[in-house]
């Protein structure tokens, strides 16, 4: 179902991604964070709709459908460092600072910090360009929302 937009995600040089498919991509890669620590609870499905909808400004039906689409994605999608490039390609830098807030949101979701889903963080942010620093604070915000 998503072969097309894995393709282009796996491209040596990827294209940038259309607006949906950068959308897909950032909650496939909320998805994995969620997933990280081997649980996938409904705290955080409703944090990443939660993301989903203040980002975009979706329906709660299309929200679902977003997350339910990107559920698919994440576990047909080989590594994170694909998501990371299409989601930096697509997305200004301080854009990209607002997502890493996201994605911390949907790690500290379940109320705790994994050491697996600190280890993606890790490796997530420099990915996007974002450097220790800058993820740091995009913690502490998005500690003081939950």
């Amino acid at each position: 179902m998503f072969g097309d937009l894995l393709r282009r995600m796996t491209a040596p040089e990827p294209e940038t991604l259309s607006g949906d498919d950068s959308r897909l991509a950032l909650a496939a890669l909320l998805v994995r964070v969620a997933r990280a620590d081997g649980s996938y609870d409904d705290s955080e499905k409703s944090r990443i709709n939660k993301v989903l909808t203040q980002r975009f400004g979706l329906t709660p039906f299309e929200v679902a459908e977003i997350r339910r689409d990107a559920e698919t994605l994440e576990s047909e999608a080989p590594d994170t460092v694909r998501f990371t490039r299409a989601i930096k390609a697509a997305v200004p830098h301080e854009d990209r600072e607002q997502i890493m807030e996201s994605l911390w949101e949907i790690a500290l979701a379940d109320g705790s910090r994994d050491h697996e889903e600190d280890a993606l963080m890790r490796l997530v942010a420099p990915m996007l360009g974002i450097n220790d620093r800058d993820s740091a604070l995009a913690r502490q915000r998005a500690a003081k929302k939950g």
